[in-house]
C-alpha cells in the first residue's frame, strides 16, 4: 500500500534563478520540492532560470523526493515556452498560478499532451484567485492528470482584502470550499505558505491548523520550515500503534466471521480502518523515502 501513497507533508519552493539554492535542495528533507519560474524570477531572469531548471533536473540528485517546477500561466510571455521545455524536463508535475475554471485546466492539459509531457506527468493548479475558488467544483472535475492543488493565500489576502491572522478566519471559506472540492474528486490539496520565517511557534500552530482541517501537507518558503512542518503532518508513535491495532482487531474480525469489531472497548467501523491504514502507509511511505 505504502507504493500508492506519496508523502506530501512539506513542499519547499526554490527559485529556478538560483542554482546554488536548487543544489542545497538535494540535502533539505522535504518531501517535495517546487522550482519555481513564477514569482521568484525577475523577467529578464526566465529564460535563464529555464534552463537551469532543465540542466538541474537533468543532473538528478535529487534522491526519492518529488520535483515539481511552477511554470508562468499560458497567457503571459514566457508560458508557452515554460511549458514546451518542462513538459520533457523530466519533471514529476507541472504546477500552473491562477488557474480560473475548467477550460483553463483543459487548454493545459492539452498544451501538456502537444509538448510531450509524459502520461505520468501531473499537473498541478494553484487555486489563488475569487473566481478560481468560486469554480473549485468544475476545476476538480476537469481533468485526471490533476493530482494536486496548492493554495495561494497570499494572492488570496490580495484579492480578497483578507487579513493574515492568528487563527485565520478571513481565509476559512477559501480553504474550505476548495478542501471540500478536492477531497470530492480525490485530488489532494496543500496548504499555503506562511511568510513569517522567523516566527517559529507560529508557524508551528499554522502546520496544526492545516493538519486539522484536512490539508496533506503544507507549501514552504525557506528550508527552516521543513523539519517542524514534517513532524506535524507525520502520525505519532500513539497514533500509529492504535492503527496497527484498529487494523489487525478488524482483519481478525473478519477472519472469524465477527459483524462487530471493537478495540480498547471502541467499536470499530469501516471508515475507521480506512483511516487507520492511510496513517500506515503514509508512514511506511515516508520511511521508505530515507
Amino acid at each position: 500500500m505504502a507504493a500508492s501513497v506519496r508523502p506530501r507533508r512539506s513542499v519547499l519552493y526554490m527559485p529556478g534563478s538560483n542554482t546554488r539554492a536548487m543544489e542545497k535542495a538535494k540535502t533539505i528533507a522535504a518531501d517535495a520540492i517546487i522550482l519555481d519560474l513564477e514569482d521568484a524570477v525577475s523577467p529578464d531572469a526566465k529564460a535563464t532560470a529555464r534552463q537551469q531548471i532543465c540542466d538541474a533536473l537533468a543532473g538528478g540528485g535529487y534522491g526519492k523526493r518529488e520535483m515539481i517546477v511552477r511554470i508562468n500561466g499560458l497567457d503571459t510571455p514566457w508560458g508557452a515556452d515554460d511549458m514546451a521545455a518542462i513538459a520533457k524536463s523530466g519533471a514529476d508535475a507541472i504546477l500552473v498560478p491562477k488557474i480560473n475554471d475548467a477550460a483553463t485546466v483543459q487548454a493545459l492539459v492539452a498544451a501538456m499532451d502537444k509538448a510531450g509531457a509524459p502520461a505520468g506527468m501531473a499537473l498541478w493548479c494553484m487555486m489563488e484567485t475569487p473566481i478560481g475558488i468560486l469554480n473549485a467544483q468544475s476545476i476538480g472535475a476537469a481533468s485526471d492528470r490533476v493530482a494536486v492543488w496548492v493554495m495561494g493565500t497570499n494572492d488570496i489576502a490580495k484579492d480578497t482584502g483578507a487579513h493574515h491572522t492568528p487563527m485565520r478566519l478571513p481565509m476559512v471559506t477559501a480553504l474550505g470550499i476548495c478542501m471540500l472540492a478536492a477531497r470530492a474528486y480525490g485530488i489532494q490539496i496543500l496548504d499555503g505558505v506562511y511568510n513569517d520565517i522567523k516566527d517559529e511557534d507560529g508557524f508551528r500552530d499554522i502546520c496544526q491548523q492545516g493538519l486539522e482541517m484536512g490539508f496533506d501537507g503544507k507549501t514552504l518558503i525557506h528550508p527552516s520550515q521543513v523539519a517542524p512542518c514534517n513532524d506535524v503532518f507525520s502520525p505519532t508513535e500513539a497514533q500509529l500503534e492504535m492503527a496497527g491495532r484498529i487494523v489487525a482487531g478488524f482483519e481478525e474480525a473478519q477472519r472469524e466471521g465477527k459483524g462487530v469489531v471493537t478495540v480498547d472497548g471502541r467499536m470499530i467501523e469501516n471508515l475507521h480502518v480506512e483511516q487507520a491504514r492511510k496513517q500506515l502507509a503514509l508512514a511506511a511511505a515516508v520511511a521508505e523515502m530515507g
